[in-house]
């Protein structure tokens, strides 16, 4: 009753902020927690799935809901640091949250995780790749986005196969970029290779100055990103600064357009990995449904890969809510989500079982181009 009680309250001050309009009228409303970096060197990866999930729930809000029941999405900002993030995990269960929802990196998600799972909560949709939210499995978690093993064993197989073999790795010094860095180790041991040389920096810092010096000394032909858009834009420019002409790839986590708008013309030929399908043309059925909603929506939003992450996560949500039928119980939901086999929503595809809470594993590599665009 009292979770009930929770669930009924207004919206009005999040929806105000953002310049959705009301939610539907509808008999029932639950409330998803998220916490996301809303400011921050990594703001704009928690804003932008923050607005597309906002999105697909604010359009099926206006039908009246799943089954009848209304979706709100509550955001607390981290600032991507763990304890701010376990701090408003704790807030957010206390609340009465009915899941976890879009969490945004795997320092925080890793902090968050053991609290959901006391709570029994379902944790859905991290915006991370790393394999220590995968492994061992939790029957609560599920993931839309490929790993950073299906990411970095496609970056390292492309640079191979094009003949490039000293191969270096820059990495943020924390669980996520331990997580992309032994990605790339073992497909390079997959080759008989190793990293030439590894470069760290701190999390949410730019002092990249000792890591680009470490690389290039090792004179490597290309170098693998494992960080957020704000040092590696830093990175690459300190190396092209230096005279460094080689290669640059980074896995999806970096955040495409962000990574492009620190960048400038330094952005040319720098090949970013994609979990998502692209988003800035009709292409498939998906990114038509997604270009649409944005021009009829009432508040900003760009079309980039992160929002559209967000708004196809919020789609799979409630596609596994609707599954629930209307129980609508935490049970129902995780019951509901395992039945999406080979669910195809619009060019893209999810795959979940009672067995395998890893949604996809689709990698397209891309390149950025001097003027900020997205080249497939």
């Amino acid at each position: 009753m009292q979770r009930r009680q929770f669930l009924r309250r207004g919206a009005a001050a999040t929806v105000a902020t953002l310049g959705l309009p009301a939610l539907a009228q509808s008999d029932r409303k639950i409330v998803l927690g998220q916490s996301a970096p809303l400011t921050g060197p990594a703001a704009q990866l928690g804003l932008q799935f923050q607005r597309g999930a906002k999105l697909a729930f604010d359009r099926l809000n206006a039908k009246g809901g799943v089954n009848g029941t209304a979706i709100e999405l509550k955001t607390l900002d981290d600032g991507y640091e763990p304890e701010r993030c376990k701090a408003n995990t704790e807030q957010l269960i206390k609340d009465g949250a009915f899941a976890l929802f879009g969490y945004i990196g795997t320092p925080t998600s890793l902090a968050a995780l053991p609290l959901a799972t006391a709570a029994k909560l379902p944790f859905i949709a991290p915006f991370s790749g790393a394999q220590a939210l995968r492994e061992p499995f939790n029957r609560l978690v599920f993931h839309v986005r490929a790993s950073y093993f299906d990411e970095t064993t496609r970056i390292v197989n492309q640079l191979v196969a094009t003949g490039v073999r000293k191969i270096g790795v820059f990495h943020q010094n924390d669980s996520y970029g331990q997580a992309g860095l032994e990605g790339v180790t073992r497909a390079l041991k997959a080759h008989n290779l190793e990293p030439v040389a590894i470069g760290t920096v701190e999390r949410n810092s730019v002092d990249v100055q000792a890591a680009v010096g470490k690389l290039i000394a090792a004179a490597p032909e290309a170098i693998v990103q494992i960080s957020a858009y704000t040092s590696c834009a830093a990175c690459i420019r300190a190396a092209r600064k230096a005279g460094y002409v080689g290669q640059f790839y980074n896995v999806s986590f970096v955040g495409t357009q962000a990574l492009a708008g620190e960048l400038g013309n330094d952005a040319r030929g720098v090949v970013v990995s994609q979990v998502m399908p692209y988003p800035f043309a009709p292409v498939s059925a998906l990114a038509t449904e997604f270009l649409s909603a944005i021009s009829a929506s009432q508040f900003d939003i760009e079309a980039n890969y992160s929002s559209i992450e967000g708004y196809i996560a919020a789609k799979v949500f409630a596609e596994g809510l609707k599954r629930a039928g209307r129980d609508g119980s935490r049970e129902g939901l995780v019951a509901g989500l395992e039945a999406m086999r080979d669910v195809d929503l619009g060019g893209f595809f999810i795959d979940f079982s009672p067995k395998k809470h890893a949604g996809s594993s689709f990698v397209e590599l891309t390149v950025l181009t001097q003027d900020g665009k997205v080249r497939r």
